[in-house]
């Protein structure tokens, strides 16, 4: 029995803001809608590098989501190139980010927030 890896995450938000969150991690990080299969409910997935990585669903319209759970996830991160690109795409569209150098690495990590305020963690190796 074995992890193999990751697989994907999940976020599901109304109608409205699932359509703005596809075009902010499409436009914004770079993803790309691919294929999904014809689930009942409507979302799509996003792809990086061939794979899905980001599933995006629809929320039903009388769905709650719990508020007495506390989270600790923090941010989703993706391994990218062209740093200055990005830095350029980020001020273009108004999207506050702040770098961050990891020691000994000379990784350079962007960090912001997506439309539902998601974390978002860009990473760049030393370049």
């Amino acid at each position: 029995m074995a992890t193999l890896g990751f697989a994907h995450y999940n976020l599901r938000a109304p109608r409205a803001l699932l359509d703005e969150l596809r075009a902010f991690y499409c436009e914004v990080v770079g993803l790309y809608v691919g294929e999904r299969p014809p689930f009942r409910n409507y979302g799509y997935w996003l792809y990086a590098g061939g794979r899905d990585v980001l599933h995006l669903t629809e929320a039903s319209p009388d769905a709650q989501a719990p508020t007495e759970i506390s989270t600790t996830f923090d941010h989703a991160a993706f391994t990218c190139s062209g740093r200055a690109e990005f830095e350029q795409r980020l001020t273009q569209r108004g999207v506050r980010y702040r770098a961050a150098e990891v020691p000994l690495t000379g990784m350079v990590q962007l960090f912001f927030h997506d439309p539902a305020g998601n974390g978002v963690e860009l990473n760049f190796s030393a370049e």
